[in-house]
């Protein structure tokens, strides 16, 4: 903001982003408005020193009686430490502020045209107007002075986008925004402020054109000022320099989103954005008018050149590049590299075409600058780059030692060297990944001290490795070796050094490989000659022998071909010498040799390959044995070993194959497939025939015979070079594939339930762990059985599933016999897996309860103290449930059960599962005998052991409480003759004597030793572990409990007797120690209270020292120490009881006369006292709230508790002074008797306000929230805690209020109940409340009282009879709307008919069934009383229904006969030509219901359907019709009979198929059968394509026997059986030739 006057506010400034002309026009308009523009925080620093600090220094009133001078000076001070503040803030937002001079305040009021104005003027302000442009000079000539490159100068690395950010031009120039401020300019560098030139220079023209600093200057002009023409020439100066930041910027600008393209990819991916980049550079420098200067070009270059070194680090990672993977970073390192290159060159490119970018005329102005100027740092930094891109590549080829292996005698210990050299490798390159330093630092010099470090160690290396590899080539054996050790080698053999080491060895190569030629032409020498020694050539096992000395050629070949071809690859190796070139010449004669050799071999072999090719192709196909009926594939092995040979040789090169053998190829694999797949079929048949069983094979048989016919023809006439072999072969293999692959599912799935079964044989119950020490644990046993159960259940599952996959796959008939022998094998294994799984349990608890077996204990059981038994757990008592021997049985029933889990297999056999079989196994049956026979005699045992402990039955069968208590009464228990002789009286008391007690304790400890050596575990018969633990701790415990009780008593005795005697005396000698005087009522009362305590316990307290004195004596003999107070109060406190006794005496003696007088006061008051007690009953009664309508009932019972209360304390003070002084007090009834009364009256209100406080509040329970049921049971319980009051409350009104209340709400209740019934509808309410009288409305919002209005105990049966009839109305409605959907998404299922596609209808049971179902409850709902209000609905229902049955019912019969006698009419001309008038009745019938088909099909919905007008017309038309076609058909059926008697034996269906297929006797020949005894079918000769002519040839009879005719027989026109001939032989349309032979042989 501009700097004002302190009494001026800033004038606002435009708003950000108007144009710069826009901006300065209105900076020149403003010329009286201030100082000089400033920003907006210039604007917050002034305010405090403008409101503040300067009025108050520089108000002249302040200055009053100081001198002019020091008033100046401060003024003056003033005024420059508000320009320094000025100054300072403009250069902290990045602009240069020029403050006004002192006393420029008014001058824009100033007027200029006036003379005497004129001659106003101060001359000092003259003055500091020519200073202030001295001063502006200076700022402004620093500004101007400013350029882009000063951070470059500095040292720093700036980016372009300092260069951009230098010149540019921002919206909110000077004197702009208020809200403007610093930190709005972005922060580039940190520097950004100060270089935004644009900005500052049009703040300073701003400044400079203000209306203010226009009058100045006019001033000082007509003042003649001499300053004048340094500030215009500073003005001009400044408009050149503005004009010329404007023109950059805006050149600038289109660099910027080149750059940010740069910024914004990856490094890797830069490479395309960096001649656009260098383009518009070009760009800038041809049409930039000030920008084309080489030092700015320079400049901007520099800080592209940064801007991708710095976008290299970050790509880069300088702090992970030599710490991770090597190969990555080398990648990485290579790419930014060639990036960088890449721009150089694409600088030097645009450099030398920058002429292109000029237009034609125009002058060109070159890049005339050195590159080295350009890429001063980028070049620094491509060094550094290098250096790290070899320390990296030299690093990669020293990780190749990790991987080197030597072989040889050497090859261990070079192979050491090479790992030792790879740690110093690695130690070496530790350091790189230690520092911390930045490797690309370019200031950094320790990174360049490790490398070299790092080289120098490399070089050593290298020396070493050269020397290792010439020693290990030296150890080479052989070619191959030499080979691969300069493959592991690899790139290191390209280092200069280990390069030089290892030339030398390239000649011992070219030896190496000399020799290995001759030995490669001395292996084929040795061949040749055993090729002729032994007739062929010697070849690999499973190779022919053409194609294996083929083959045995092109390895050696390979031999030699391999390692000339290493050769070629090896960089170093010259094969220009003259070892070279013997050895070229060596290697071309062996592959001439090896040519010629394969050539002659192949030659020699095509000559004689046509003979052995056609050998045996005309034999039959496959040969059957006639003893085992097995068969096998007759291919010729020569054609084979041919075949062989030309798959080897095919693809060969060698010549052509002989025309013959060609053909044979061309067909090879038609051959190998066919006889692969014979083969495949052979094994297959072959498979079935072995491994068929006796059960399975009637299930097969027919099967086998079908494939045997069809082999029959492959084992006679078909052989390998016939055409359509395949097509006949395949049928068959698919036939025999199918069966084989079913049957071996078959046995698959037997073998899998034979698993199953195999998998329960493991012992149900084991013991824990299976452990052998351990025992059976009863409580996992539950678990074990269920997963035992859970496993037989699904394995049973699983068995009934593989059986019924058996059926399928057998294709057998369930109810066949057959099948029924095969399943019962089945369920013969499962019957013995069940065997065997309950053997294997029973053998195991038989073998771990057998007492000569020598086993651990199997079974625990414990022996327990529960008083007043002994007993086991489990329980070992015969005949006690749940006991041990129910625990086995039960053990064992559980094993048996698993036989039940799994249904029976064999459903004929009449039993549901397997248990009643397994129960029947004698063997296991004599196993579970023998084994309950063994749990008894344990048993017995164990009750026997039991039993020796009865006699102990004493100390923990009798009551210990009373034992003690009689003992301590009459020193014994007493017995039952004792009771009987003192039953009147009571048995006098006899109190222990300490000797008694001795005797007690005695028992009791010698006891406790004898229990003590019992044993802890017992074992029965070695099997049954009893442990007596539990029993003997708890025994042992009962008796100390015995002995304590006696010993505690004494103790106890003793010390409360002594410390209640030590008190005693204490408080007495206190009490009887005070003086009594007369009238000193209380003092007395005490005296005499203590005189009675000292009489009472005078004759007890003298008798008892010297038997606590024995008592403490016996203690100490069972070791029950005593406190040592116990000794010390024995030995002074008969001393102190004497001298009680002896006070006691004389202070009686002393207050005798005082206490005469107080009797006679005492009888007075309980006179009074007992009148006062009587009126106060008579009030009680008549005020207590005995009444349920009384009004605060607890208030009365507060203020009759506090009387009570009173008068009973009046009382205890009466009885307590008749006590002191011997007086006879009355038994005050009557307060008592109210006390109780009150009692009895707070607990009988305090249950009426819990009542009522809990009705109250069911009564505001809405509707939907009532629960009854917990209500009730609320009430009931209110109910029980009523009657449990006492019984004299039941005469008071209150009780009997609260009661009634109660029983209403009961009641209630009830009716409540009945009205929640979901069957309630509005129309019952409207019933309920004409019945009741009452009326409300029925919602959300009502509540219980609403409900109780009803009074609904009054109603009771309307009531009920209303929520009846709403419950069956309910049912009705739930009827009515199941039928409604079950009918709505009720829809026909269609059947295409088979010969013309017709959509008939399916029959479906569920249909049938529903709608029989529905029709019944119809009728039920009918005879319903309830009926009323759905009579309507129900009534439609009805006649729908009954539409729809018997529409269904008509159109199946319909459907039935017309698909019957469609075939007929239709289908059979013969029929027709028959009958011809009944044809074209059906054929109306025919066309009427297919209409009827296809229109009831468009509506799927059975009622809809069904009920359509007139369809039950339509159906009855049809059936009449059908019914005269049906009768014309038998009647022509029964001529047919007539003509040819055998047709009785057919079936109407049978005969009506004969007649229809009168023209083809394929489909007749099936009747033959039912028609003649000793036929079945006819044989017919076969066409071309194998399908059966009309020519018969002969017959079959059913047992397959053949009969041929003497002629064949063509059967042309139609077939009809005739009646016989005199011979008896039938006519088929022809004579039969053979039937007489065929009948003779029969």
């Amino acid at each position: 903001m501009r700097a004002l006057p302190a009494a001026r506010q800033p004038a606002p400034c435009p708003p950000p982003g108007a144009q710069r002309s826009v901006a300065r026009s209105q900076a020149r308009r403003a010329g009286g408005r201030g100082e000089a523009s400033a920003g907006a925080s210039c604007r917050s620093a002034e305010e405090p020193r403008a409101r503040v600090i300067v009025p108050i220094l520089t108000n002249k009133k302040n200055h009053q009686g100081w001198p002019e001078v020091v008033s100046q000076d401060i003024v003056r001070h003033v005024h420059n430490l508000k320009s320094t503040i000025f100054t300072v803030v403009g250069q902290v937002d990045g602009k240069t502020l020029l403050p006004l001079p002192a006393g420029s305040e008014g001058i824009e009021d100033i007027d200029l045209e006036n003379e005497k104005s004129m001659e106003r003027i101060d001359k000092s302000l003259v003055y500091a107007m020519e200073s202030a442009i001295i001063d502006w000079s200076h700022q402004i000539q620093e500004a101007l002075k400013k350029e882009s490159s000063e951070p470059l100068l500095q040292g720093s690395n700036p980016n372009p986008k300092v260069e951009l950010e230098f010149w540019k031009n921002s919206p909110c120039v000077a004197g702009g925004s208020p809200e403007s401020g610093p930190g709005e300019t972005d922060d580039v560098g940190g520097q950004l402020m100060a270089q935004c030139r644009c900005d500052d220079l049009e703040c300073i023209y701003n400044q400079l054109t203000t209306r203010k600093v226009r009058n100045m200057m006019e001033l000082l002009e007509r003042v003649e000022s001499s300053y004048i023409p340094a500030f215009k020439t500073m003005l001009m100066d400044v408009e050149a320099a503005l004009t010329e930041a404007q023109d950059v910027h805006l050149h600038l600008t289109a660099l910027k989103r080149r750059l940010e393209d740069v910024e914004r990819v990856e490094f890797s991916e830069v490479k395309p954005f960096l001649l656009p980049l260098l383009h518009v550079v070009c760009l800038i420098w041809v049409t930039s008018k000030h920008y084309n200067m080489p030092v700015r070009i320079v400049v901007l270059l520099q800080e592209i050149c940064n801007l991708l070194i710095e976008q290299a680090l970050v790509y880069l990672s300088p702090e992970d590049l030599l710490k991770g993977d090597m190969e990555e970073s080398l990648g990485k390192v290579r790419m930014v590299l060639g990036i960088l290159n890449m721009f150089k060159e694409a600088f030097e490119e645009r450099r030398e075409k920058l002429h292109m970018y000029y237009e034609a005329g125009q002058e060109v102005r070159e890049w005339d600058v050195s590159s080295t100027m350009v890429f001063v740092r980028l070049d620094t930094f491509l060094k550094r780059l290098e250096m790290v891109e070899d320390l990296l590549a030299t690093s990669l080829d020293l990780m190749k030692l990790e991987k080197i292996e030597f072989s040889g005698i050497k090859g261990k210990t070079l192979g050491q060297q090479v790992l030792d050299m790879y740690e110093e490798f690695q130690e070496a390159y530790k350091v790189f990944s230690e520092r911390t330093y930045d490797c690309l630092d370019l200031t950094n010099t320790d990174f360049e001290q490790d490398a070299f470090g790092f080289q120098q160690k490399v070089e050593d290396m290298d020396r070493r490795l050269g020397t290792i590899f010439i020693q290990a080539f030296d150890d080479a054996s052989n070619l191959d070796h030499a080979f691969k050790l300069l493959d592991m080698f690899g790139s290191l053999l390209e280092r200069p050094v280990v390069a030089a080491d290892a030339a030398g060895k390239y000649s011992v190569l070219i030896s190496m490989f000399s020799r290995a030629l001759d030995h490669a032409r001395l292996i084929c020498s040795r061949h040749i000659q055993a090729e002729l020694k032994l007739g062929s050539p010697p070849v690999h096992k499973n190779v022919p022998p053409v194609a294996g000395a083929l083959r045995w050629a092109q390895e050696l070949r390979a031999r030699i071909q391999v390692p000339f071809d290493h050769f070629r690859h090896i960089p170093h190796l010259c094969l220009d010498s003259a070892g070279g070139r013997r050895v070229i010449e060596k290697y071309e004669e062996m592959i001439q040799l090896f040519n010629r050799y394969q050539e002659k071999l192949y030659a020699d072999w095509s000559q004689t390959v046509s003979e052995k090719s056609q050998y045996n192709l005309t034999q039959p196909l496959i040969r059957r044995d006639p003893e085992t009926k097995l068969i096998t594939v007759t291919f010729d092995p020569q054609l084979v070993s041919v075949l062989r040979e030309l798959s080897y040789l095919s693809g060969s090169r060698l010549g052509a194959i002989p025309p013959t053998a060609a053909e044979i190829c061309s067909s090879k694999e038609s051959y190998r497939q066919l006889a692969a797949n014979l083969e495949l079929m052979v094994n297959r048949y072959n498979k079935v025939l072995k491994t068929v069983l006796e059960v399975e094979y009637p299930l097969i048989q027919e099967q086998l015979w079908d494939i045997n016919l069809k082999l029959k023809k492959a084992e006679e006439t078909l052989n390998w070079k016939m055409e359509g072999v395949w097509d006949h072969i395949s049928m068959v293999m698919d036939d025999v594939h199918d069966l084989e692959q079913r049957i071996q599912k078959a046995k698959n799935n037997v073998e899998e339930i034979q698993t199953i079964v195999g998998s329960w044989a493991s012992p149900v119950f084991v013991r824990r762990d299976c452990k052998r020490e351990s025992l059976l644990s009863l409580e996992d046993c539950q678990d074990r059985l269920e997963r035992r159960y859970s496993l037989v259940r699904e394995s049973g599952q699983r068995i009934h599933l593989l059986v019924k996959e058996n059926q399928s796959l057998l294709l057998a008939d369930p109810a066949s016999d057959i099948w029924k022998a095969y399943v019962d094998d089945v369920d013969e294994i499962v019957l013995d897996g069940f065997f065997t799984a309950i053997e294997c349990s029973l053998k195991y608890l038989l073998e771990n309860t057998d007492p000569k077996a020598g086993l651990p204990p199997l079974f625990e059981v414990q022996l327990d103290l529960v008083i007043p038994d002994l007993i086991f757990q489990p329980s070992l008592d015969p005949g006690t449930n749940d006991g041990f021997y129910d625990v086995v049985e039960g053990l064992l029933n559980d094993i048996y059960r698993i036989s039940s889990l799994v249904p029976r297999l064999a459903e004929h056999s009449g039993f549901l599962h397997y248990q009643a079989d397994m129960e029947d196994m004698a063997d296991l049956a004599d196993m579970r005998h023998e084994l309950m026979g063994r749990v008894q005699a344990v048993m017995a045992a164990c009750c026997d052991y039991r039993s020796a402990f009865d006699h102990y039955s004493g100390l923990y069968g009798e009551d210990r409480k009373e034992f003690f208590c009689q003992f301590l009464l009459y020193g014994h228990i007493l017995t039952a003759a004792e009771i009987e002789a003192h039953a009147e009286n009571g048995v006098p008391e006899s109190p222990p004597t300490l000797q008694q007690f001795r005797e007690q304790i005695d028992s009791s400890e010698k006891i406790y030793e004898e229990v003590n050596r019992i044993e802890p575990i017992s074992i029965f018969q070695s099997w049954m572990k009893v442990d007596a633990r539990p029993f003997k701790a708890s025994l042992l415990n009962v008796i100390k409990r015995w002995s304590l009780v006696f010993k505690q008593h004494l103790m106890d005795h003793v010390m409360h007797s002594l410390s209640d005697l030590d008190e005693f005396i204490k408080t007495a000698d206190k009490g009887l120690s005070k003086k009594v005087e007369k009238g000193d009522y209380d003092g007395l009362v005490e005296i005499m209270g203590h005189l009675l305590a000292v009489k009472e316990r005078h004759s007890v307290t003298d008798a008892m020292f010297e038997p606590l004195k024995q008592t403490v004596e016996l203690l100490k003999t069972y070791e029950q120490e005593l406190p040592e107070e116990v000794y010390k109060q024995l030995e002074e406190l008969p001393e102190k009881w004497n001298n009680i006794k002896k006070l006691a005496i004389a202070v009686k003696q002393h207050v005798a006369p005082l206490q005469a007088n107080e009797m006679t006061v005492v009888r007075k008051s309980c006179a009074a006292f007992d009148v006062e007690q009587h009126r106060f009953r008579e009030r009680f009664r008549k005020e207590a709230p005995f009444r349920f309508d009384t009004k605060k009932p607890y208030q009365l019972l507060d203020t009759k508790h506090i009387e009570i209360k009173q008068m009973e304390s009046a009382m205890t003070s009466i009885y307590e002074s008749a006590g002191l002084f011997e007086v006879i007090v009355p038994d005050y009834k009557q307060l008592k008797q109210c006390r109780k009364e009150l009692c009895l009256l707070k607990e009988l209100w305090a249950m009426i306000s819990l009542v009522g406080t809990c009705l109250d509040d069911w009564q505001t329970t809405k509707w939907a929230d009532i629960n009854v049921e917990n209500m009730d049971l609320e009430c009931k319980k209110f109910a029980r805690e009523i009657r449990n009051l006492d019984k004299e409350v039941g005469a008071w009104d209150a009780f009997t209020g609260l009661d009634s209340k109660v029983k209403n709400m009961l009641t209630a209740l009830k009716a409540v109940a009945e009205l929640q019934n979901p069957a309630i509808r509005e129309r019952h309410w409207n019933q309920l409340m004409q019945v009741t009288g009452v009326r409300f409305v029925m919602d959300s919002d009502t509540a219980l009282a609403d409900l109780l209005k009803l009074n609904r105990h009054n109603f009771e049966d309307e009531v009920r009879g209303i929520v009846d009839k709403a419950v069956r109305e309910m049912s009705m409605e739930k009827v009515l709307k199941e039928l409604k959907m079950t009918w709505s998404t009720m829809e026909f299922q269609y059947e295409p008919h088979p010969r013309t596609n017709i959509p008939l209808l399916k029959s479906d049971e569920e249909l049938i069934e529903t709608l029989e179902d529905n029709q019944v409850q119809l009728q039920n709902l009918m005879t319903s009383k309830c009926i009323a209000f759905f009579l309507e609905e129900v009534s439609i229902w009805q006649r729908k229904l009954s539409t729809t049955d018997s529409v269904i019912s008509l159109w199946f019969e319909v459907q039935r006969t017309w698909s019957h006698l469609e075939s007929i009419f239709i289908g059979s001309e013969d029929i027709r030509a028959q009958l011809p008038k009944d044809s074209k009745r059906f054929e109306g019938i025919d066309v009427d219901f297919k209409e009827l088909a296809y229109e009831t099909q468009k509506t799927p919905n059975v009622v809809e359907a069904t009920n359509k007008p007139g369809l039950s017309q339509q159906l009855e038309d049809i059936q009449s019709r059908l019914s005269l076609c049906e009768k014309a058909l038998a009647e022509y059926l029964d001529m047919k009979r007539l003509a040819f008697p055998r047709f009785y034996f057919v079936s109407s269906a049978d005969l009506l198929d004969i007649l229809s297929n009168g023209t083809n006797p394929q489909l007749v020949q099936r009747h033959l059968s039912k028609l003649f005894d000793s036929l079945a079918r006819m044989k017919f000769q076969l066409d071309s394509e194998q399908k059966p002519t009309k020519v018969g040839l002969g017959m079959y009879s059913r047992e397959e026997e053949y009969v041929s005719f003497s002629e064949p027989v063509t059967a042309v026109g139609r077939w009809r059986f005739a009646a016989p001939r005199s011979g008896g032989q039938p006519r088929l349309g022809l004579p039969l030739p053979g039937w007489r032979k065929a009948t003779r042989m029969r």
